[in-house]
């Protein structure tokens, strides 16, 4: 059975057993929720046309055949690759990261998490929100607590503006300061989980599983594009 790549993610977590094949959801537009407690079985899967994640909840044992994250083509060397190859896109509101190539090719989405649950723009330092705007990778690292680090150019003129805007309405304290060390980076060891439950748990980075982190890292060269959008 061969299963069409997929351009979104299919999160599938179950409390009995479930096996996935050919079911029809061409016209599907929103998430497919379904939680079990005995077993199921789906049959005759056609996921080609999905627009949105199909969530599946439930806790046991899982059996997936050949879904993939990411496109069927061939992706540029990495060690080849400039700050121009790839660009990358965050939408918060989506938990996605997605990975283009120079043409505007969609490559790869990643499941992602990040700091304070209401997803808003970073106003301040401490808020623990994920900025939003246009960004670069300004640094790479290798983390002894998150595996790996990416560290973007936040803040930027843009993020200033706003920041200054907001003291001058009163929105924030006039002592306030618009904080930094925002980056892209995996998770404790053994806690990949956190983003299988959509835990924010960040001072405001983004988050995402220790092997996506790593295939990210080999990836993305410094001064590669970053677009974080709610």
């Amino acid at each position: 059975m061969k299963t069409p790549t997929m351009k979104m993610p299919a999160y599938l977590s179950f409390r009995g057993v479930m096996t996935a094949t050919n079911t029809s959801f061409q016209k599907l537009k929103t998430p497919f929720c379904t939680s079990f407690r005995g077993a199921v079985a789906v049959t005759n899967t056609s996921l080609q046309r999905i627009k949105t994640p199909l969530y599946l909840s439930l806790l046991g044992v899982v059996v997936v055949s050949n879904t993939s994250f990411k496109k069927k083509i061939n992706m540029p060397d990495a060690r080849s690759a400039t700050r121009y190859t790839y660009s990358v896109l965050i939408i918060k509101s989506k938990y996605e990261l997605k990975v283009f190539d120079s043409s505007g090719e969609w490559l790869v989405t990643y499941p992602v998490v990040f700091g304070n649950k209401d997803l808003g723009d970073k106003m301040m330092e401490g808020d623990r929100r994920t900025p939003e705007g246009i960004f670069h990778i300004a640094g790479k690292r290798k983390h002894e607590k998150w595996n790996s680090f990416m560290m973007i150019d936040y803040p930027t003129q843009e993020s200033y503006q706003k920041f200054n805007q907001r003291k001058a309405k009163g929105v924030i304290p006039q002592g306030a300061r618009i904080g930094g060390s925002i980056g892209i980076h995996g998770t404790w060891p053994h806690e990949d989980y956190a983003i299988d439950q959509y835990q924010n748990w960040t001072e405001g980075c983004v988050s995402t599983k220790n092997m996506y982190i790593e295939e990210i890292f080999s990836l993305l060269p410094i001064g590669t594009r970053v677009e974080i959008r709610h």
